[in-house]
């Protein structure tokens, strides 16, 4: 990890308004999330935000799991002015060695764009996918 930077999961340090911001008009996947729905979302998973020894945040994920069974990797963001700078790919190190999340049978995510990027930390399309179902609630 850079010494420029640090890795938190103590979710009072996170950035809310920011995390908000981001997600509700900067993703492809968050559009118009409500800042409610945000911290919500936070106060159920676990967190992971990157700062600038100033303490200032500069990215952001977050893991839904009961760390046993699976766990959901969602909300992965660096903001732009520090995108291009390696820090999404320490933030993917931290959580993929996070000790907690060490034994936990799998991990999955969604991605429209960044599958190349998931496929080097060892991440594959859902095998025997017909085993699979969803329902969408709204």
């Amino acid at each position: 990890m850079s010494a420029n930077f640090y890795i938190s999961t103590e979710k009072s340090k996170m950035d809310v308004p920011l995390i908000h911001k981001y997600l509700s008009e900067e993703s492809y996947w968050a559009k118009g999330r409500s800042e409610e729905l945000v911290v919500k979302s936070m106060e159920n998973a676990l967190c992971f935000g990157v700062f600038a020894k100033d303490g200032e945040q500069i990215a952001f994920a977050r893991i839904a799991t009961d760390f046993v069974v699976f766990a959901w990797l969602m909300d992965v963001f660096v903001v732009e002015k520090h995108q291009g700078k390696g820090i999404g790919k320490m933030l993917l190190d931290y959580i993929f060695n996070y000790p907690e999340l060490q034994n936990v049978n799998g991990m999955g995510l969604r991605t429209n764009d960044a599958h190349s990027l998931y496929a080097t930390y060892g991440f594959e399309s859902i095998p025997n996918p017909e085993t699979w179902m969803f329902k969408k609630t709204n």
